[in-house]
């Protein structure tokens, strides 16, 4: 997925209220049919105001489809190595930050 040149920095800066997600955990399908998911944050979640990141968050659960996601792209970031799977020796793969408009987060979750 070809992303653009901006950097992660610039997207937070054009966001006024917003949470920032840096890494997906256990990531299973809830209804294939529909494409639905379900996981966890882990490793870094957010809170961002006025352009800045404010606070850390506790970590969530979602349920989400990538067709929704992908449905409500507002800009794409810059490409960068990503690391895919439930521990960091898994797979890297090449995709650009996403700022979107909407995501289901359903529950915090106290997972570390």
């Amino acid at each position: 997925m070809d992303g653009s040149d901006s950097p992660l920095a610039k997207l937070i800066a054009s966001t006024e209220r917003g949470v920032l997600v840096t890494r997906l955990l256990y990531v299973r399908p809830v209804d294939r049919q529909q494409a639905l998911y379900t996981g966890l944050t882990r490793d870094g979640l957010f809170w961002i105001e006025d352009g800045e990141i404010r606070h850390p968050l506790k970590n969530f659960r979602f349920n989400e489809s990538p067709y929704r996601l992908l449905a409500d792209v507002d800009e794409l970031g810059r490409t960068l190595p990503v690391v895919a799977g439930e521990r960091y020796r898994d797979y890297r793969i090449l995709l650009p930050a996403l700022k979107v408009k909407r995501f289901r987060f359903t529950s915090i979750s106290d997972a570390i």
